[in-house]
């Protein structure tokens, strides 16, 4: 079967948003459909791509009372794994309303924030702090937290721009509920 959307994963995760989608070392994954996590052996790219020759869970017609697919749904509003799951309900939700496309669009936009936050404020530490918080804000805060960290950092550092920048990001995490670590 053709692959339309290697980025997204089989559980709707997005890939572009993985910290092990951006490490430039050897465990770097291009994507839960991309050719070597095809061969790994996912439960849910196995039943799903493999077996129904469907690219996403929510596409099937037994879905709805799949036990995997509810355990997976059940667990990821209560916990993380080294990825942020806090947002799959709500992507799920945003792309049965909107389509992939649309879905596809937005995570690139993140992408694109995530990529500017790891080029310009990483202290070396910060990768998944970053990932989670491109995960989690909006859009227009992540665009707002950026602006205003480049303002304040000019001139600094690599470690005191982080600090800037998690700085801005924390507070407005607090003030709008965000919660910005993995749940374990």
């Amino acid at each position: 079967m053709k692959i339309h959307y290697s980025k997204i994963g089989v559980c709707g995760l997005s890939c572009r948003l993985c910290p092990m989608y951006h490490t430039k070392t050897e465990s770097r994954c291009d994507g839960c459909k991309s050719p070597a996590r095809m061969t790994v052996g996912c439960p849910f790219i196995t039943c799903a791509v493999k077996k129904r020759e469907i690219e996403f869970c929510w596409l099937c017609m037994e879905n709805a009372t799949c036990e995997r697919w509810k355990k997976h749904q059940q667990a990821s509003c209560q916990h993380d794994s080294f990825k942020c799951y806090q947002k799959l309900e709500d992507d799920i939700a945003f792309i049965r309303e909107h389509g992939l496309e649309e879905y596809e669009k937005q995570q690139k936009t993140r992408e694109d924030f995530l990529k500017e936050m790891l080029e310009d404020f990483n202290d070396g530490r910060s990768k998944s702090y970053f990932c989670i918080t491109a995960t989690v804000l909006t859009i227009s805060d992540l665009e707002g937290a950026l602006s205003k960290a480049k303002k304040q950092s000019k001139g600094m550092q690599p470690k005191e721009k982080a600090k800037v920048i998690h700085s801005i990001v924390d507070a407005l995490s607090k003030d709008k509920g965000y919660l910005l670590k993995l749940r374990k």
